[in-house]
């Protein structure tokens, strides 16, 4: 017996004894773990140079898989599938490809619609552990129900199920492991489901190969309903929940302050879900904190969402009513603090000394007049002791700048 031949035969002998790969659901088996390039993964995610990576990825991976496991098993879908958020993301919620994918499982904007996933300028929602997990797996059951087999429907994830249709259908070769021997596949898909497969088996190895993993994390995650705008750091800090945990569980939150929908929820470890839920009930405590900004003349909405770091659509969805182009003078907005900032000034003209007078006549405002006399309506105001919106009665004198 050749020494390859003795290293494929032990290495079949120690698969067998330690993984209980008679497990139904499986993908790995001892012809695919013999696969060459399974085994250069299986080398490569066993050395010394990846074992620090792997294992900073799985204690990122350790918030989300208790929840993606119960996903999978209910779908009854391969075990395996668990680590394919490592091959995407490096269990990475917040990760971006070049290409623009993001979250856990990397989708592109024009692959989340169907499953019930939004962007906006309160959150990206392919960053959402929760919806996108359930989405992801319902697009690889869909490409699994349409080849009738994993392998296929794992490439098809990473090519598109179009893309795999075509090229099967050009070439007639309906099994990945034919078409990856071939040389018809791209270098990215090709090594895609090997990847995966190797990743299982060292990790479900862990400790054969030195690779110290701490114990899974039972987080039993549990969506909330809010309500309202929420600022879940100030919602931690009030309710004494770990703020990091709260907010690695709800990535998808731009500013990791919720949305105003009311149908928005948020993903809260099952033992803090009563004290969440309690303080989210009660309207006596502050949970999200506001900049407030008198209009004045000049103010702009964008100038505003530029300084406060915030979008134009924010300061309307906190201002009922008001309307981007008719600011009325005088009147308060309320801007989400979303990080601390000066308040926003605008430099004003130097209206001089008010040693004019005007008769106030018919038709008159602090507007008109402001424009009259080159001065600002709020120091036009401020030198008659008047509100910025006040109506001028017709006859009276007001001190202005001299002409």
């Amino acid at each position: 017996m050749s020494f390859k031949r003795f290293g494929v035969l032990f290495f079949t002998l120690i698969f067998l004894v330690i993984v209980p790969c008679a497990a139904q659901n499986s993908i790995l088996t001892r012809e695919v773990l013999e696969k060459p390039l399974v085994q250069h993964y299986i080398r490569l995610y066993a050395s010394a140079d990846w074992r620090p990576g792997l294992i900073a990825s799985m204690e990122r991976g350790a918030h989300f898989l208790t929840f993606i496991d119960s996903e999978i098993a209910e779908m009854g879908m391969p075990w395996e599938l668990r680590y394919l958020p490592l091959i995407e993301s490096n269990f990475l919620p917040t990760a971006v490809s070049s290409a623009g994918a993001s979250g856990l499982w990397q989708f592109m904007q024009n692959s989340m619609t169907p499953f019930d996933m939004r962007i906006d300028d309160w959150m990206d929602e392919r960053r959402d552990f929760w919806k996108s997990t359930q989405g992801a797996l319902s697009k690889l059951k869909e490409n699994y129900d349409f080849f009738g087999d994993y392998y296929l429907a794992l490439a098809a994830y990473n090519m598109g199920l179009g893309g795999l249709n075509r090229l099967i259908q050009e070439s007639g070769i309906d099994d990945y492991w034919v078409l990856a021997e071939s040389g018809l596949l791209r270098n990215e898909t090709l090594r895609y489901v090997p990847r995966l497969i190797a990743a299982a088996y060292v990790l479900t190895n862990a400790s054969y190969y030195g690779i110290d993993l701490d114990e899974p994390i039972d987080h039993r995650w549990t969506r909330v309903p809010v309500g309202r705008s929420v600022d879940l750091r100030l919602l931690a800090d009030r309710t004494g929940m770990d703020r990091d945990k709260l907010l690695m569980g709800n990535q998808e939150l731009v500013y990791f302050i919720t949305p105003p929908a009311r149908n928005h929820y948020i993903k809260v470890p099952g033992f803090y879900v009563e004290r969440i839920t309690e303080a989210l009930e009660r309207r006596d405590i502050t949970l999200l904190e506001f900049h407030y900004h008198t209009i004045r003349s000049g103010d702009t909405l964008l100038a505003l969402s530029r300084h406060y770091g915030v979008t134009v659509d924010q300061i309307l969805s906190a201002n009922p009513g008001v309307q981007e182009r008719y600011l009325r003078l005088g009147s308060s907005l309320m801007i989400p603090a979303i990080r601390e900032v000066e308040p926003f000034i605008i430099t004003r003209r130097n209206p001089g000394v008010f040693t004019g007078e005007h008769q106030v006549q018919r038709g008159d405002t602090l507007w008109s007049l402001s424009i009259a006399y080159n001065v600002d309506p709020e120091s036009l105001a401020e030198a008659n002791g008047m509100g910025i919106n006040d109506i001028l009665r017709e006859g009276i004198i007001l001190r202005t700048p001299a002409r």
